[in-house]
């Protein structure tokens, strides 16, 4: 039986919720999912500077699956970047 999902505390709601590469039309461009845990993971380790532990403190998750968030929005904002792919941020459920 799967564990059911904890629900975290995300304090981040973004006025824009899709990003693009300029000059590319939207209908040619590959799209990243990235979900509003992991916009907060990077919002609070990255903007606001805080370590790990603090950060899913703030969270209301344990330090590893913090890092599994971060690691999951790091790749996925550098597929975007690297790759030249849309991002669209969208609230998990």
């Amino acid at each position: 039986m799967v564990r059911p999902r904890l629900c975290r505390s995300i304090k981040f709601n973004p006025q824009v919720n899709y990003f693009k590469p300029q000059g590319i039309p939207v209908r040619c461009l590959e799209v990243v999912q990235m979900s509003l845990e992991e916009m907060e993971a990077l919002r609070l380790k990255n903007l606001e500077g805080l370590e790990q532990t603090e950060a899913a403190q703030k969270m209301s998750t344990s330090q590893s699956t913090f890092a599994r968030i971060l690691a999951s929005a790091n790749q996925k904002t550098a597929d975007a970047l690297i790759n030249g792919k849309a991002i669209r941020i969208e609230n998990s459920k």
